[in-house]
């Protein structure tokens, strides 16, 4: 599928890398679940992320590239993305950022990765990536969520006693 993908692309400034297809995805959201084999392949994504936008929605259901690597599962694809400038907290249509989406499908090493993401908020607008982790039983994931809530945060200014 990675080089149907990238065969569609033979050169910058060709094609409109963002043009959606009849199922709503572009270039870069086919891409995002496609397996890699080489260097030469991250080499040709990576050129793909730059010529086009990684934060695209899906017409359909408003996904982005990330959640659709992070629900199948291609950690290789996160980081690509991630590196990209991949947005981590926008939501899909039904409100979920990539962060749930890891937490729902039971991808840890990947929702360690976009914790590790600075500007990854764990929840957004009521609901968490935390109650989806413990609705959908990822205990270890859960676990993770909860430690980066309460000890990933700087520490408050210490107090001298003095009240």
């Amino acid at each position: 599928m990675l080089e149907f993908v990238l065969n569609m692309f033979p050169s910058p400034g060709l094609c409109n890398v963002d043009k959606q297809n009849k199922a709503g995805y572009t270039a870069i959201m086919l891409t995002a679940l496609a397996a890699t084999r080489s260097d030469d392949d991250m080499a040709t994504i990576r050129q793909l992320l730059q010529l086009g936008d990684v934060n695209a929605k899906a017409s359909q259901a408003g996904q982005t590239a990330l959640m659709l690597a992070v629900s199948h599962g291609r950690q290789d694809m996160v980081r690509a993305l991630l590196a990209g400038a991949a947005d981590v907290n926008l939501q899909d249509a039904d409100g979920s950022t990539a962060l749930m989406c890891a937490c729902e499908h039971g991808h840890a090493e990947i929702a360690r990765l976009l914790l590790a993401t600075p500007a990854c908020h764990v929840g957004l607008d009521g609901s968490t990536a935390l109650s989806i982790a413990l609705e959908a039983g990822q205990n270890d994931i859960a676990v993770m969520l909860y430690a980066h809530m309460n000890f990933a945060k700087p520490p408050s200014p210490v107090s001298d006693g003095w009240a």
